[in-house]
């Protein structure tokens, strides 16, 4: 990892526990907070501005929710209620701002999973209804095949290099159940504005651009998905069901992409 990137990952929160030598997992554990509205903890700084990008406690919770409510209403909109399905998985589910949602959820067993080993720690400790469990930031999962009806992974492809991408879609189709959804959110067309000249040509042209592959894994990774990627790369070996622009409520302006495996 470049020195100055890491510089600038380890001042503004972003990096795990491994790159972290003056801050230990367990001293994250010990940073406690009074309990929020829905009778859960509220995280430390550090891990909310992680999956949040800030340590507003107020945001955390609200985008948390509408998040929670983006998987639920894009279902419904396909004839599906989060309650009818067997098991779901929060892939890329850090300190647990959506999973914690789920804490009422009549019907499902609910799994996260992660790579920021300090996340994992505290919703393993703090959000005892569902089970956690640390991923690398390649493939493969701990679960076997089949293993959810539904998988949602909110601003996750967002922050991977494309090689990790391909690679994680195919250990997700691996672990769905036959007619399983996957739903994620990803930097669409509204984004394109934000680019350079020449990513915006990358983009124009139907391919995937990608900031700071070096970092990937870490919100300095940024990467953006034109619709003809998303169709015809991302998507491969899924059903399209839908694709919203800017439909990911908890994640602002990223587009929402429903696929359902064959």
């Amino acid at each position: 990892m470049k020195t100055h990137a890491l510089r600038l990952l380890q001042r503004a929160g972003l990096l795990g526990p491994a790159y972290r030598g003056w801050e230990s997992v367990q001293a994250l554990r010990d940073r406690g907070a009074a309990p929020a509205a829905d009778g859960f903890p509220v995280p430390p700084a550090q891990l909310r501005v992680r999956v949040a990008g800030t340590a507003d406690v107020g945001w955390f919770l609200r985008g948390g929710r509408l998040g929670a409510d983006s998987v639920r209403d894009a279902l419904e909109r396909h004839g599906v209620a989060v309650e009818e399905l067997g098991a779901v998985l929060d892939f890329g589910c850090g300190c647990g701002r959506v999973t914690r949602n789920w804490a009422h959820l009549d019907g499902p067993s609910v799994t996260g999973s992660d790579h920021d080993e300090a996340a994992v720690e505290w919703c393993r400790r703090n959000l005892p209804f569902a089970r956690f469990e640390v991923n690398g930031l390649g493939p493969p999962f701990a679960f076997p095949g089949e293993s959810f009806d539904l998988v949602y992974a909110l601003s996750v492809f967002t922050h991977l290099s494309e090689e990790l991408q391909l690679a994680w879609m195919e250990e997700l189709r691996r672990v769905l159940r036959p007619k399983g959804f996957l739903l994620l959110s990803v930097h669409g067309a509204s984004y394109r504005e934000r680019l350079s000249r020449e990513e915006r040509e990358r983009f124009d042209a139907g391919r995937v651009v990608v900031r700071w592959e070096d970092v990937a894994g870490t919100n300095l990774c940024s990467a953006f998905h034109p619709p003809d990627y998303l169709r015809g790369v991302l998507a491969r070996g899924f059903e399209l069901v839908e694709h919203a622009p800017e439909g990911a409520k908890g994640n602002p302006h990223q587009d929402l992409v429903l696929l359902r495996r064959p």
